[in-house]
C-alpha cells in the first residue's frame, strides 16, 4: 500500500535541496514522462487530440480541486492576462481595494486601465477597508514575498455587505492550501508553482453568469464547436467559461494534467498538514539561531529579514532559496522533509 511518503519519494529525486516552490516548483517523474511523450508526438507527427484532451483533462482537475464545475474554469497563460479580462470588465472610475506590495500580476493590469480607482492598503486592514463604492477587491491568498495569509472569510463578508465583487489570486496557496473558490466572484491561479506543472497555464474560475467578463481574447478555441470555428467570426461562444480560454500551450498541459492527479492522490488536506510541519520546524530552528521570521502564521512560505544577501552562498551549498526585498525566503512543499529544514538551518548557523 502505498503511503504519502512512498509516492512523493517515487516521483521526485532533486539533486539538491529545493526551498523554491514559491518560485517554481519541481516537475514529478510522471509530468515529466508526459511531456516527452507530447515532445514525440510532434516530432513524429502524430494527430495532437491527445494533447487537446489533455487540456479538458487537466481543467477538470483543477475545478475538482477548486471546488467548482468545469463549466466554471477558464483556461489561459498567466495570471497578469487573466487580471486583464478582470479588469476591462470593470467600468469608468471604479474603485479597486488592493493589499500593498500584493505581487504585480494582481494589481498592475487595474494600474494599467488608467481610469480606475485603485486603492492600496496593509493586508492586515483590507477587509475592514471595503466601502460602499467599491467595485472589486483583488488579493493575492498568500503573498508571495512573506507567505502572510489574507484572511479571507473577513474579505469575503466584508465585500458582500458592500456590493463589492472579489478576486483572489491563489497562485501561491493552490496545492498546499485548501482552496474555495466558490466562495468568491473570480479566482485565479498559475500552475507552475505549488501545483507541480509547467510553465505556461492558469485557471481563471468565474461565477456562473460570467461576472460581467468580455471574452476579449476569444479565438477559436473560446467558440463551443472549436474545430468548426477557425474561419472568420466565432459564430458562437462556448457556453461555459471556456469562452475567456486562449490557444493552449500543448505540452504545458500534457504535463500539467499528470502534475495535478498527483496532488489529487495526495490530498490537499495532507499536503498542508505536511509542509506547515517543515515550516514551522524551519521557524522555531531560526528562533534558536537568534533570528524571527516575519510573521505569517499557517504559511507555507518563510520569510527572513536580513539574510536574503546569503541566497548566493546558500545556493553554492546546493540549497535553493529565494532573496525577496532583502528577505531570505524559503518555501515548504510535498518533496520536503526534516532533513532539508535541518540542513539549511545547519549552513545558515555556519
Amino acid at each position: 500500500m502505498e503511503t504519502f511518503e512512498s509516492l512523493v519519494r517515487a516521483e521526485f529525486s532533486p539533486k539538491n535541496t529545493y526551498l523554491n516552490t514559491a518560485s517554481s516548483g519541481l516537475l514529478p517523474a510522471r509530468t515529466v514522462a508526459a511531456l516527452h511523450e507530447a515532445v514525440a508526438i510532434r516530432a513524429e507527427g502524430r494527430a495532437l487530440d491527445p494533447l487537446f484532451e489533455d487540456v479538458e483533462t487537466a481543467r477538470a482537475s483543477f475545478a475538482r480541486l477548486a471546488g467548482v464545475p468545469v463549466t466554471r474554469v477558464a483556461a489561459g497563460a498567466s495570471v497578469a492576462s487573466q487580471t486583464g479580462l478582470v479588469a476591462a470588465a470593470l467600468p469608468s472610475g471604479a474603485e479597486v481595494l488592493t493589499a500593498e506590495d500584493d505581487f504585480t500580476s494582481v494589481i498592475n493590469p487595474f494600474h494599467t486601465r488608467g481610469d480606475l480607482k485603485v486603492r492600496a492598503v496593509p493586508l492586515e486592514r483590507l477587509a475592514e477597508s471595503v466601502r460602499s463604492g467599491t467595485a472589486l477587491v483583488a488579493v493575492s491568498a498568500a503573498q508571495s514575498a512573506d507567505g502572510r495569509i489574507a484572511d479571507l472569510p473577513a474579505l469575503r463578508e466584508a465585500a458582500r455587505a458592500h456590493g463589492a465583487r472579489t478576486y483572489v489570486d491563489f497562485s501561491q496557496a493552490a496545492g498546499w492550501f485548501p482552496m474555495d473558490a466558490d466562495a468568491y466572484d473570480f479566482t485565479v491561479s498559475t500552475t507552475f508553482k505549488w501545483l507541480l506543472g509547467p510553465h505556461g497555464a492558469a485557471f481563471l474560475v468565474v461565477p456562473e453568469d460570467f461576472g460581467e467578463l468580455t471574452p476579449l481574447l476569444a479565438g477559436w478555441v473560446a467558440a463551443e464547436k472549436p474545430w468548426d470555428s477557425c474561419y472568420g467570426p466565432v459564430a458562437e461562444l462556448a457556453h461555459s467559461a471556456r469562452r475567456f480560454d486562449v490557444s493552449p500551450s500543448l505540452f504545458t498541459y500534457a504535463g500539467l494534467r499528470h502534475s495535478l492527479d498527483l496532488i489529487e492522490e495526495l490530498g490537499v488536506d495532507a499536503v498542508h498538514a505536511h509542509d506547515l510541519d517543515l515550516a514551522d520546524r524551519f521557524r522555531a530552528g531560526l528562533a534558536t539561531l537568534g533570528h524571527e521570521a516575519l510573521p505569517a502564521p499557517g504559511s507555507a512560505i518563510v520569510s527572513v529579514p536580513g539574510l536574503g544577501e546569503r541566497q548566493g552562498e546558500l545556493s553554492r551549498a546546493g540549497i535553493e532559496v529565494s532573496n525577496r526585498a532583502g528577505n531570505l525566503r524559503a518555501s515548504f512543499h510535498l518533496y520536503n522533509t526534516p532533513a532539508d529544514v535541518d540542513r539549511l538551518l545547519n549552513v545558515l548557523a555556519g
